[in-house]
């Protein structure tokens, strides 16, 4: 496939089948909220619905209060359409992020814009710490943002596989409390909202299918640089999650060199946390607004072996996926992510003579908080958006049928 036909506006699936209404208008729905302000007609033309069942589910959206009109557009002959975008107080939605770290709550709204964000950096928090940093928390958020609790559908916890089993340094014997752990239970107070849990790395990509950069790329593979290196893979808008649930798992990979250890035991926070130590530094001094030369310096050593260690993984990827591009996010400093995809980018260029083809490597357009606004999309999706399968598709720019459309 070219670029130019990867990069050719998306269309969603949708069907006329009367029994698929509340498919259709989940359907409407998203591209509306991804896509909006959109006119009727344009709403016609991106999911290939009739303009008599667009009439129809837009009226209803209206009146559910999901969407709301966004003016009028000048400049043609006739009745100037109305441009219709979600209603961003339509609803709410928290996510948490655990990780080994850190653990990050945010209260997203539905146009999935961040309006409160708690952190706390703590290692291998245990399950009471999480409890009791959401439940003196969560009020403080909702009230501080002016939301009522009665318009939050729902909470998405994102969190690494095996939490308290993969052996990290530093990592307390009871850590492994995590893997008896019920998740659903830590957040059932003070508010009984439905729960669903997510790898972080999963829910970093699905955020980014919904928010960022997959809008445009309906293929991708997404690297999530956290305490640990995960991946994340979508293909054709769809995520792929493997016979096992454990698809995109680079950071389990062995690392070049004669060491045999695990890819994420160098790419990772950890890793980085390990190299600055070495030199006399902390992590802390990495995140600094002004590093030091000699932290910049150590930044910079760390950023190339990363990059290197990352190629033989993405000649994997490349080979066998073939995705549109690799997006890299986590916790990194927006200038050190960017500094880390840009030499990627560069590695894998000069090793493009010897693949079939090469993805570019850039940023993701989620980074940092990836995870958390990720598993905030979760209860979005269950409740309002398109089921996976039903999203994004590349699909050529012929016109829907357009009468009966009320512009």
């Amino acid at each position: 496939m070219t670029s130019s036909a990867r990069r050719a506006r998306p269309r969603l699936s949708g069907t006329n089948l009367e029994r698929a209404a509340d498919h259709n208008q989940r359907v409407t729905l998203h591209a509306i909220r991804v896509l909006g302000p959109l006119t009727r007609v344009e709403l016609a033309r991106i999911t290939g619905l009739t303009g008599p069942a667009i009439a129809n589910i837009t009226k209803r959206l209206l009146q559910d209060g999901l969407i709301e009109e966004a003016g009028q557009r000048r400049g043609g002959r006739g009745q100037p359409p109305t441009a219709l975008i979600v209603k961003r107080d339509a609803c709410y939605s928290i996510g948490v992020n655990i990780d080994r770290d850190h653990i990050t709550i945010v209260l997203v709204d539905f146009s999935g814009e961040t309006l409160m964000r708690t952190t706390e950096d703590v290692d291998f928090a245990l399950p009471g710490q999480v409890r009791a940093l959401y439940r003196r928390s969560i009020k403080n958020m909702l009230r501080r943002a002016d939301v009522d609790v009665a318009k939050v559908v729902g909470l998405g916890v994102a969190m690494p596989d095996d939490l308290g089993l993969v052996d990290l340094p530093g990592r307390p014997a009871n850590y492994a409390d995590w893997e008896q752990t019920d998740i659903a239970a830590l957040f059932d107070e003070p508010f009984n909202l439905p729960v669903f849990v997510e790898n972080d790395a999963a829910a970093a990509a699905m955020g980014e299918m919904q928010l960022g950069h997959g809008q445009s790329n309906n293929s991708f593979f997404y690297i999530l640089l956290s305490s640990g290196l995960g991946g994340g893979l979508v293909i054709d808008g769809t995520y792929i999650r493997g016979a096992d649930g454990r698809s995109g798992e680079l950071g389990f990979m062995r690392a070049q060199g004669e060491t045999g250890e695990q890819i994420q035991s160098l790419v990772s926070l950890s890793g980085l946390t390990r190299s600055l130590e070495a030199a006399g530094h902390s992590l802390a001094d990495a995140r600094s607004r002004t590093p030091e030369a000699s932290v910049q310096h150590c930044i910079a050593d760390w950023t190339e072996r990363a990059a290197h260690q990352l190629t033989v993984p993405l000649d994997a990827v490349n080979c066998l996926i073939n995705p549109a591009v690799v997006l890299l996010g986590g916790r990194l400093p927006t200038a050190q992510l960017d500094a880390l995809a840009a030499r990627t980018d560069a590695l894998m260029r000069e090793r493009a003579p010897q693949l079939p083809a090469v993805a570019p490597v850039a940023r993701a357009a989620l980074s940092e908080d990836a995870p958390a606004v990720g598993a905030a999309i979760l209860p979005f999706s269950h409740f309002l958006l398109p089921k996976p399968g039903a999203l994004w598709k590349a699909q050529g720019s012929a016109d829907a049928e357009m009468d009966g459309i009320d512009a």
